[in-house]
């Protein structure tokens, strides 16, 4: 008896489906760039060379949805994690360029740097649920124009999980794909293995940023895959009813598909949004509500409609602090995405509307991704758990303490056993200093930097890595 959630029925999905297509046919889709309108008005959309605007006719879009493949696996540096898509189970990746950090030792809020990518993701590494690498805050101490590159090449030397990240700009793909070929050992291989792919977010509402598309583009030709995540906003860069936000965002990921499909048939891509919603007392944008899980949820169930791999923003928080609020607003945005099977949660580590990491919190986050999976797991009720004789032999007014059964359920997984929460009488908690979910954290992530890097990468490509970064930041300054 799994539990499983729905938020969509197959008629409102349908629904979403057909209002997805009147948007991309009607009002259309801006394009910035070269290479996206040439190619949609070569297969037929129609094109407003001046407004940049192309409307994507319904055929274009169900012929290239067919062209998508429905199934592939994300390699990683080190093949142990590679993780095949759809999944099972719901994993998580950390929450990515966030613009500030809290400094582990002095508790200050500052901007990223690459030394917080560094930490962040060593201690990401060890994190059970955590499947997807991504550069968790900017580097803001390095050049702008080779900033991504920086990002990315951190995120390769720090975990060997997969990895996700960004380009900017096409002037950046070739240093790119020199790094990737360095690190899996050849074109060949970063064909095959799909160890890091790419994160893009089309420019809500309805508009595609021409540098980053392009440069994605270019990237096509290397199978390189590509989450798309819209991140229309009710009320602000999206509708004010979340159902017509989901179309709206549907729109902007089915738009985005094609265009990769067209150009590269048989690219993977990855399904996903990121949909937030405007405190309407004061304009500030809100990742943290019941409505961001709903949204989540409801465009999972829309990439399981398409048959595609589907992933989902979570986890997420608004609060300025790490606490009971971020915690509670954690769990209400994880657990709708988590309930409909989202293969990948984007959002580990990060509170403020995913701007300032917390290294504390990618542990906190680990622990309520295990609770959250433990729900989804449901009843076992096969006949191993049927415990009639137990209960007939101890009978009425007896209790089950000496059980054998009680001892083999004491150290089973259907009792879930938190790792950072004390369920100890008052006094014991007190003797041992009123831990924290928090204070255990943070007593992990100590342990995890005091020790050595695990699994790190050969120094020679590291190197490697070095001299591309140097030749990336004079020559693209040029």
């Amino acid at each position: 008896m799994h539990f499983k959630g729905q938020i969509l029925s197959e008629e409102e999905q349908a629904r979403i489906h057909r209002e997805s297509l009147n948007i991309l046919s009607g009002v259309g889709v801006k394009f910035y760039g070269e290479k996206a309108l040439p190619l949609l008005e070569k297969h037929c959309a129609k094109v407003d060379w001046e407004s940049k605007i192309a409307r994507l006719p319904g055929g274009l879009v169900e012929e290239t949805l067919q062209a998508a493949p429905k199934s592939f696996i994300l390699g990683a540096r080190n093949p142990v994690y590679d993780y095949p898509l759809p999944s099972p189970v719901s994993r998580y990746c950390i929450d990515g360029t966030a613009a500030f950090a809290m400094d582990f030792l002095t508790g200050k809020r500052r901007y990223g740097t690459l030394k917080d990518i560094e930490n962040g993701l060593r201690v990401f590494q060890q994190l059970e649920m955590g499947v997807m690498a991504w550069a968790p805050t900017c580097a803001s101490e390095v050049p702008a124009h080779s900033r991504p590159l920086h990002e990315f090449f951190a995120m390769m030397k720090y975990s060997s999980k997969h990895g996700e990240h960004e380009l900017h700009r096409h002037e950046q793909v070739p240093y790119l794909l020199a790094g990737l070929k360095a690190v899996l050992g050849g074109e060949a291989e970063v064909r095959a293995r799909k160890a890091y792919s790419l994160i893009y977010c089309p420019v809500a509402p309805l508009t595609h940023d021409g540098a980053m598309l392009d440069a994605y583009l270019d990237l096509g030709q290397y199978e390189m895959p590509v989450m798309i995540m819209p991140m229309p906003v009710n009320g602000t860069t999206g509708p004010a009813s979340l159902f017509a936000n989901l179309c709206q965002a549907n729109a902007e990921a089915l738009s985005a598909l094609v265009v990769y499909q067209l150009a590269n048939p048989g690219r993977p891509l990855i399904y996903s949004s990121a949909t937030g919603s405007v405190d309407f007392r004061n304009g500030a944008y809100m990742g943290g509500t019941p409505e961001m899980g709903l949204q989540s949820a409801a465009m999972v169930e829309m990439g399981r409609y398409y048959g595609l791999p589907s992933s989902s923003a979570g986890c997420t928080s608004d609060a300025r602090e790490p606490g009971a609020q971020a915690v509670l607003e954690k769990l209400v945005t994880t657990f709708p995405p988590v309930s409909v099977g989202s293969d990948i949660i984007v959002g580990f580590g990060e509170i403020e509307s995913d701007q300032l990491l917390i290294l504390e919190q990618l542990v906190v986050d680990d622990e309520l991704a295990r609770f959250c999976e433990r729900i989804v797991a449901g009843v076992d009720s096969n006949l191993a758990h049927d415990l009639y004789a137990d209960i007939a032999r101890i009978g009425p007014g007896g209790n089950f303490l000496k059980s054998p059964q009680t001892r083999l359920a004491a150290r089973s997984k259907e009792f879930f056993t938190p790792s950072l929460i004390s369920h100890h009488s008052y006094e014991a908690w007190l003797n041992m200093g009123k831990p924290t979910m928090y204070n255990k954290a943070r007593e992990r992530v100590e342990g995890i930097l005091a020790a050595p890097l695990v699994d790190p990468m050969p120094e020679s490509i590291s190197r490697e890595l070095d001299e591309i970064l140097l030749a990336a930041d004079k020559e693209l300054a040029e």
